[in-house]
């Protein structure tokens, strides 16, 4: 989700230089203020639906007790998007991705007051998730719904999507596995498009009326942001790419 630049960004650019593109983060992280909820999810339901680093490899056929089509969405803000699509999607398992704290208990204590099963959270980086836990050709769709589009030239090298990335999602794809990405900013999306079209075993799936673009498929479900956008004259750009076998 959409996170401002600030003097932290800064600072670390100024720390690390141009010159170091490695560790270089994709999201700054801040402080905030916790609800009572989001407390709760933390503290209450953490130990139940929580993943780590620390636990290393994870079989999704083992970490949920069954066989069944594979979510993982990465950046998932405060998890309305994500915790409907496991609601109404019982068939499938779900991973969410985040790292800010507030985003991570509020999903966890609404997916315990919902009884959700088919639902797990990491509070890591998501590069080092995709490297270190879970296996290759394990995911069925990944999920990128309006990450950070960094609109500053100088800040484009944080953007998530980039050509390393890309190669790291399709080994964990599954064959016929499918990269769904969703933007509010045009530029963004004509970096996304340029940096797919470039990547080795994807297709686009779009339609050849509306590509490189498709129009928003119903299994993505519409966010207050994203319905406020739509009233204010916003456009909202989705791409979906599928790993070639």
């Amino acid at each position: 989700m959409h996170e401002a630049g600030s003097d932290s960004v800064k600072q670390e650019d100024a720390k690390q230089g141009d010159n170091r593109p490695r560790g270089i983060k994709s999201y700054v992280l801040r402080a905030g203020r916790m609800t009572a909820a989001q407390t709760r999810g933390l503290k209450e339901v953490w130990p139940r639906l929580g993943l780590t680093l620390e636990a290393g490899r994870q079989e999704p056929e083992r970490l949920f007790g069954r066989r069944a089509p594979l979510v993982v969405e990465i950046g998932f803000g405060m998890g309305a998007s994500l915790i409907e699509q496991a609601r109404t999607h019982p068939e499938s398992d779900f991973i969410g991705i985040e790292v800010h704290p507030p985003g991570v208990g509020k999903l966890l204590d609404e997916a315990d007051k919902q009884g959700l099963t088919n639902l797990r959270v990491y509070r890591e980086d998501a590069l080092k998730v995709l490297a270190e836990c879970l296996p290759e050709s394990s995911i069925d769709t990944l999920q990128l719904f309006f990450p950070d589009p960094w609109p500053k030239k100088k800040h484009h090298k944080r953007r998530i999507l980039q050509p390393a990335f890309v190669e790291l999602v399709r080994t964990r794809l599954k064959p016929g596995g499918t990269l769904h990405m969703a933007t509010d900013w045009q530029a963004y999306a004509e970096h996304m498009v340029e940096v797919m079209g470039a990547a080795p075993g994807y297709r686009n799936v779009a339609p050849a009326k509306t590509a490189p673009y498709v129009s928003r498929p119903d299994f993505r479900p519409l966010t207050k942001f994203e319905l406020r956008g739509e009233r204010l004259g916003h456009g909202v750009w989705d791409l979906i790419f599928a790993r070639e076998a």
